[in-house]
């Protein structure tokens, strides 16, 4: 119900956008329009209070790169939207929130993927602007997707390079760091993750990416970790935000998650909760892609 209820929501904000820009043109044909530049930041989202200073850090750091433009916030999760909403806490899903932006007269817009891998989440939003660019009367609007995280083998190094420096200070030689990404079912983008493990491991042969949804697994890892006679092992979310997943699935208490199997097979177990998005020079990378879609409208 909430899902139709949303589809309908959008599709009238669409055609109000539709209506309104045609009447516009109607009314200007052959005007120049003045340039009004956005940014929508998109996000999956989380419910976990804690983890929303992640985001703050996302945009404090993408309007210092592009001070006076217009930044605003989508969530693409339908069930972390419902569940905000019932604490009060409205955010809009992208067509939505890409509808109020151009009915708010912008037409120059970068959507911008905080997403890490070009998965279902990617394709998705990409379609969805891909829709608002054919509308009618769309020609005096451009609007752009930036790429995700993972867009670049030189993201993946700086991403890991990055990981490493946020590594707690006690660490040892021979203690492993274990990455937990999400994974994904769209299996072109999940293979992004054995290409970064494949980086990681040129960097540093003790650190290690498994994913809670994808390839590869923890069940993969673990016997590397035995193998190379690991006693201690690090536990970070390569995840925007340290939510759900990383507080339940990698450092819970239930005997499933990652902490409870990896100490029953006899490792000391230490989380770092920290997101991805807390660390500036991994968002920094995110505004890197801003920037290359942002730079056309120039």
């Amino acid at each position: 119900m909430f899902k139709k209820k949303e589809i309908f929501l959008s599709i009238c904000l669409v055609f109000l956008v539709v209506f309104s820009a045609n009447l516009a043109l109607a009314g200007k044909h052959g005007d120049s329009k003045p340039v009004k530049q956005a940014i929508l930041l998109v996000a999956f989202g989380t419910t976990v209070p804690e983890a929303r200073k992640a985001f703050d850090q996302i945009e404090s750091q993408v309007k210092s790169a592009f001070p006076g433009l217009e930044v605003r916030w989508a969530f693409t999760s339908s069930i972390v939207r419902k569940k905000l909403s019932e604490q009060g806490v409205k955010l809009d899903p992208p067509t939505v929130a890409l509808a109020k932006i151009l009915e708010d007269g912008f037409n120059r817009v970068v959507v911008a993927s905080f997403h890490t891998i070009p998965g279902e989440e990617f394709h998705d939003l990409y379609k969805d602007v891909d829709a608002f660019r054919n509308m009618s009367g769309s020609h005096h609007r451009r609007i752009l997707v930036a790429r995700p995280l993972l867009s670049s083998r030189k993201h993946m190094e700086a991403a890991i390079d990055a990981m490493l420096e946020q590594t707690p200070k006690s660490r040892k030689p021979g203690d492993a760091i274990l990455l937990m990404g999400h994974g994904s079912e769209h299996q072109p983008a999940d293979a992004l993750y054995a290409a970064l493990n494949f980086y990681a491991q040129g960097k540093d042969s003790n650190l290690y990416i498994a994913t809670v949804e994808g390839q590869p697994t923890l069940e993969d890892v673990v016997p590397k970790l035995k193998k190379n006679g690991v006693k201690k092992v690090f536990l970070m979310p390569f995840m925007a935000v340290a939510g759900d997943h990383a507080q339940n699935d990698m450092c819970g208490d239930e005997k499933d998650s990652w902490k409870s199997i990896l100490t029953k097979d006899g490792f000391e177990v230490e989380c770092v909760m920290k997101g991805t998005a807390e660390n500036p020079k991994i968002v920094n990378l995110w505004i890197e892609n801003i920037k290359a879609s942002h730079s056309h409208f120039k």
